[in-house]
């Protein structure tokens, strides 16, 4: 099969060109894809930076992804051809220490399609079967694209701990800060708190369930909660911007006891320096989060059952050819979620 593809070439150069698709293996299935979105992780790559996992040009990026079945492999039996999916892109070994401790996220062998593998800013794509999972045929395949920046999310919010009752500060008004703050409604917070300088997504985050939103370049942060809240901070707060600024805001919006989850992907190498008596003095647990181990069919739960919008993130849209204004584009304030449909 001939199927049509923009290619990641390094320098921040694509070439869309026409390429061979392979017939499917036995335990393979050939999406029609029909949206991918631009991710963090694109930029992050664009500019030369490690993705997920290693780059190696020339390659298909895209990995938050949905399509339809148009071809299956002769032992595939829970899907056919036809059938609505998206993609979980992530492929672990499974027999190093961290798959076999319960950890895959973090294994040593991981691959990742859309990133190592050709992925969704193509017309067809070829992905082993268990990575596909069904979604409703009356889920558009805008939002079951949305299903892998959920995924990870959900992976987030595990790590957050949220218990009802808790207050909530997100930092952030992005598409993921904007997927947290629906999450963080459905995990029981009393007020959420969305920090994001751009009005646009201010007001956006508070229809989509924020409690309040606040400029963080109008006073330091602790003001605004105290302010808000009636507390100088958080009992958690998410960081979903990937600059080192808005980690320190995080550890500005945290409460005593506080946890705090720096969710985003920052630059290799970025930096800032702690306060480490204050966060001796909060008693604060700071974790991280990496990629959606276990939890891609709970995000598909989600959005099938309309519990999650994706509508209102989802700002613009360009075809196969214009990759690379897709992700400039992802990387300006007027922009929330950037999509790539390959057949427009």
């Amino acid at each position: 099969m001939e199927a049509r593809g923009s290619f990641f070439l390094g320098n921040r150069q694509f070439e869309t060109k026409n390429f061979d698709l392979p017939n499917p293996g036995a335990h393979e299935v050939i999406l029609e894809n029909q949206c991918c979105g631009i991710c963090g992780t694109d930029v992050h790559i664009y500019f030369g930076q490690p993705g997920a996992s290693d780059v190696n040009p020339p390659v298909v990026l895209g990995h938050e992804y949905s399509g339809r079945i148009v071809a299956v492999g002769d032992d595939v039996t829970a899907l056919q051809v036809g059938d609505h999916v998206t993609v979980d892109p992530n492929l672990y070994c499974g027999t190093c220490h961290y798959c076999r401790n319960g950890a895959k996220q973090l294994c040593s062998a991981m691959e990742a399609i859309g990133v190592n593998r050709n992925g969704g800013f193509a017309q067809y794509s070829l992905v082993p079967a268990g990575q596909c999972l069904p979604v409703l045929p009356t889920l558009d395949f805008e939002a079951a694209a949305m299903s892998e920046p959920l995924a990870c999310c959900l992976h987030g919010i595990d790590r957050a701990e949220i218990r009802p009752g808790m207050n909530v500060c997100i930092i952030g008004g992005g598409p993921i800060g904007l997927l947290m703050v629906q999450l963080a409604r459905l995990s029981g917070a009393a007020n959420i708190v969305l920090s994001e300088p751009v009005e646009m997504r201010r007001k956006i985050g508070l229809s989509l369930g924020a409690d309040y939103a606040i400029d963080p370049t109008t006073a330091p942060m602790e003001q605004l909660m105290l302010r808000t809240l009636g507390r100088p901070g958080a009992d958690v707060v998410i960081e979903c911007v990937g600059i080192p600024k808005a980690a320190a805001q995080a550890f500005e919006a945290a409460d005593k006891g506080a946890t705090i989850v720096l969710f985003s992907v920052q630059a290799p190498g970025a930096a800032y320096a702690m306060d480490l008596f204050q966060a001796f003095r909060k008693e604060l647990t700071v974790k991280t989060s990496f990629v959606n181990p276990d939890t891609h069919q709970r995000a598909v739960a989600l959005l099938n059952s309309g519990r999650i919008q994706t509508a209102p993130l989802i700002t613009h849209r360009f075809p196969l050819d214009q990759v690379e204004q897709a992700i400039e584009k992802q990387m300006q304030p007027d922009s929330i979620k950037v999509v790539v449909l390959p057949w427009a």
